[in-house]
């Protein structure tokens, strides 16, 4: 079986300046379109964020782990201010970095409550076997 081409003429509409100015147009309306839709404000990052920083509070970070919580909290309002000038790619990292920083702080005050509490538990056992040797002897 053999193929044949069909040789067939379009017609070519004859270039108008209006023509130009109708794409040139689209064009820039497209671009402008597509440039408003390409940042969205990072909502969903924030209310992690300020879940992760109240975690931290709430297991101490301010007290067992400030340095970190400080950050966190920096972040977390630098954050808002890129946010508010609509750079929205500069404020959903921010909010990522305070996220992590206040992980951070919430797992290194739970560490200092865990070892205060071994401590306690060790200083109390020493108290007991004490208390022991005395009613002994």
């Amino acid at each position: 079986m053999e193929l044949k081409t069909m040789k067939t003429r379009t017609a070519q509409s004859p270039s108008t300046p209006l023509r130009s100015l109708k794409l040139a147009a689209l064009a820039i309306g497209s671009s402008l379109v597509l440039a408003g839709c390409a940042g969205n404000p990072p909502t969903e990052q924030f209310a992690v964020t300020q879940s992760a920083v109240n975690g931290a509070v709430s297991a101490g970070g301010t007290e067992f782990a400030a340095v970190e919580m400080k950050s966190a909290q920096d972040k977390l309002k630098q954050a808002e201010i890129a946010m508010h000038d609509k750079k929205y790619d500069e404020a959903k990292i921010l909010a990522e970095q305070a996220e992590w920083d206040a992980r951070v702080a919430e797992r290194k005050a739970q560490a200092m409550k865990a070892d205060q509490a071994v401590k306690d538990s060790q200083k109390g056992v020493q108290e007991m076997r004490q208390e022991s040797q005395r009613t002994v002897q």
